[in-house]
């Protein structure tokens, strides 16, 4: 192994297609924060108005945590948990603000 494997298989930023929604699965809890920043961002330049953010149900800690970033981002006009078909308590849908 040299040293650029040391953080992981790739030599260099991944680029990931921007969509509307987030699947926050694949991030360890220590990330969440810098990717939900990053992904709003970026779905601002994208044009999205509403995305969801796909968090998981479980004990409902990264729920909190996702909608505490949200309550506190001026990106954000509102937020609200999807409705069933949708994710249910499992996502939340965010509302942008146009810029």
């Amino acid at each position: 192994m040299n040293e650029t494997d040391d953080d992981g298989p790739f030599s260099g930023p991944v680029r990931i297609p921007i969509e509307e929604h987030l699947d926050l699965h694949a991030f360890r809890p220590s990330e969440i924060t810098d990717v939900v920043d990053a992904y709003l961002e970026a779905a601002l330049e994208a044009g999205y108005r509403e995305v969801r953010l796909i968090h998981g149900r479980g004990k409902g800690v990264q729920r909190a945590r996702v909608q505490r970033l949200l309550a506190d981002d001026p990106r954000v006009e509102r937020f609200t948990d999807a409705p069933p078909g949708r994710g249910g308590w499992g996502a939340t849908i965010v509302w942008l603000r146009t810029p």
